[in-house]
């Protein structure tokens, strides 16, 4: 059975649909505001949250505390550097057969799951390694 939305939270879907990559909230806000569909920030938040509870949002969070929104529709999978910023997209998945065994002996409904690696990009091994 499909939750019964707000305008905002249709709204916030229907730009996600759009937007190939993560989004901030803030970022959000600013693109409804371009699009002559003013929402409070505020608004914004709740109605992620609500849409993130649903299954409908994923977030993923930056080693720099950022939260980035995006349609639940693939796993993400990233390393990312902590120094740049730099986020390069995995695409092998070597928790996908514990995921379906944790929803199963835990009974769990699991909407997606994330991993990320946090380290140095071989640029900033570089550049960290010349300026020793």
């Amino acid at each position: 059975m499909r939750a019964i939305r707000t305008r905002s939270q249709e709204r916030i879907l229907t730009l996600l649909k759009t937007v190939k990559q993560g989004i901030s909230a803030q970022d959000i806000y600013v693109e409804l505001r371009n699009r002559n569909q003013n929402m409070g920030l505020a608004t914004v938040y709740r109605s992620l949250e609500a849409l993130k509870l649903e299954g409908m949002v994923q977030v993923r969070t930056l080693a720099n505390g950022e939260a980035l929104y995006s349609l639940a529709q693939q796993d993400k999978h990233h390393l990312t550097c902590l120094q740049c910023g730099a986020s390069i997209p995995i695409n092998q998945c070597p928790v996908h057969d514990l995921e379906v065994q944790l929803q199963s002996t835990h009974k769990f409904k699991i909407f997606y799951h994330t991993l990320e690696f946090f380290g140095l990009c071989s640029q900033c091994q570089l550049a960290q390694a010349a300026g020793e």
